[in-house]
């Protein structure tokens, strides 16, 4: 399909980047060029100029997952809102033509957004956000569930245990995480079980995004032999804790850096189900690796002594306490995959195909970057450390202030005065500093009380139609 008028590609272009202050003299204002976006744009193909072309179905995708109603129905309504406010007429307030435009785009449109806004958001990283000048990557796994569709359970089935019509689609989501600013700067999807399916295993697959001297931080399960050596001919570093399934730690041998701090060789396993024979003959019988025991003398806390394994073995570049010190922000994976999927309401999926559904969750990695980003701004302006800052009331105050940005469209002294008004108020909502802290993972609040749903629905429902108990 061509164009069957000239594009308004440089108007969506500027309403997109006005809405996340991609403009106006302020710093990171080269995250989302109009470059970046006619990149993204080359995936989507040839395409018809009408209401819902791929920059205005993008705009109003962001808005609806950024909003906590989700509905198509909200999301055409602030389309119209918008359109009335221009002078234009509204477009249909029904919600197909809008659907359609979502599953017409691929999945790579969105995807190339994403990960294009993130990724320039951790290259234009201050040094001063920098883990002691080097690039810090957080590695961790979540689950998101979906519809209960035969294309979704075919593609990601449900928990092995539980009975057809009674659970959901599950889909394992790995994300790579910038530890200087929070950008997601990469994403892949796989089944929740299966060989080949593993967290270890997506990380394999986006690690090629990374460049040499880049740290890893992850959990346990990326300490392995295999995962290790690969990360070593990439030039990349992990820093993780120990396995003890699978080793355990002895100070006693190797080169001693200092009390509980040795660098070991581990050898090479008699088996890797990943590689076949001849790729397992050609690796080295052995690897050096660093161990470092750290004490938790914190009360409350479960753990009370911690094994960290890395391959930065250079005491002086990283000493035992900074080992353990950058371990201890692996935390922060769990905080932004929380923010992902609790405060963008991203842990059920609405989309009834595999396809869309990914580009649901792409759809909310944009957002959370450009939100990461009006962060950044207002920290680089206010000098502070963008993971100080409150990504909930972030999040809040830019969808607060929309209106106002909307009215003060054009540029000028009025709407540098917003901008500016609107990155104080992001900068003073700081996260509490609150070191040590733990709580019990308990609910005092009862909610109402209902049965689980053990039959399936429209067995139940014939039941009750026919003056049987519920149950």
């Amino acid at each position: 399909m061509r164009p069957t008028r000239p594009p308004s590609f440089r108007a969506h272009a500027d309403r997109l980047r006005r809405q996340f202050l991609q403009g106006g003299g302020l710093p990171f204002t080269d995250v989302l060029t109009e470059e970046v976006l006619a990149a993204a744009l080359a995936a989507a193909g040839r395409w018809l100029d009408r209401v819902f072309s791929p920059l205005v179905t993008l705009w109003v995708f962001v808005g609806q997952v950024l909003d906590p109603d989700h509905s198509c129905r909200a999301a055409v309504a602030r389309l119209n809102a918008h359109r009335v406010a221009r002078g234009q007429r509204p477009c249909s307030a029904r919600t197909g033509a809008y659907c359609r435009a979502r599953q017409r785009l691929p999945e790579a449109f969105f995807a190339a957004a994403a990960c294009a806004v993130g990724r320039g958001l951790d290259a234009k990283a201050e040094p001063g956000w920098l883990w002691r000048g080097r690039r810090v990557y957080l590695f961790d796994g979540t689950t998101v569930t979906m519809p209960d569709t035969p294309a979704n359970q075919a593609e990601y089935p449900q928990v092995y245990n539980q009975k057809p019509g009674l659970g959901f689609p599950l889909a394992r989501v790995g994300a790579l995480i910038s530890l200087a600013c929070g950008a997601v700067v990469g994403l892949g999807f796989c089944r929740y079980a299966g060989k080949g399916q593993g967290e270890v295993s997506l990380l394999r697959r986006m690690w090629g995004v990374l460049t040499a001297g880049d740290v890893i931080l992850a959990d346990r399960l990326t300490a392995n032999w295999a995962t290790i050596h690969l990360l070593r001919e990439r030039g990349l570093h992990l820093v993780s804790r120990l396995n003890k399934a699978k080793r355990t730690a002895d100070f006693r041998r190797g080169r001693r850096l200092g009390p509980a701090d040795h660098i070991v060789r581990w050898a090479k396993p008699t088996s890797i189900r990943s590689l076949d024979w001849k790729t397992y003959k050609a690796l080295p019988d052995a690897i050096e690796v660093r161990e470092a025991r750290v004490r938790v003398a914190q009360p409350g806390f479960r753990t009370r002594s911690v094994v960290v394994v890395t391959t930065l073995l250079d005491p002086e570049q990283a000493t035992k306490e900074d080992l353990a010190e950058l371990y201890r922000a692996r935390w922060n994976a769990e905080l932004d995959l929380r923010a992902i999927k609790s405060g963008m309401q991203m842990r059920e999926l609405r989309g009834r195909t595999p396809e869309m559904a990914r580009k649901e969750v792409w759809a909310h990695a944009l957002a959370y970057n450009l939100v990461r980003t009006v962060m950044a701004q207002a920290a680089a302006t206010h000098g502070l450390q963008p993971r100080s800052i409150s990504f909930k009331a972030a999040m809040q105050t830019l969808a607060a202030f929309q209106p106002v940005l909307e009215l003060r469209a054009t540029g000028g002294a009025s709407r540098r005065r917003v901008c500016a008004d609107l990155l104080g108020a992001i900068a003073a909502h700081r996260v509490g500093d609150r070191p040590g802290r733990y709580e019990p993972r308990l609910k005092k609040r009862r909610r109402n009380y209902y049965d689980w749903l053990t039959r399936p629905r429209a067995a139940m429902r014939r039941e009750m139609a026919k003056g049987g108990p519920e149950k």
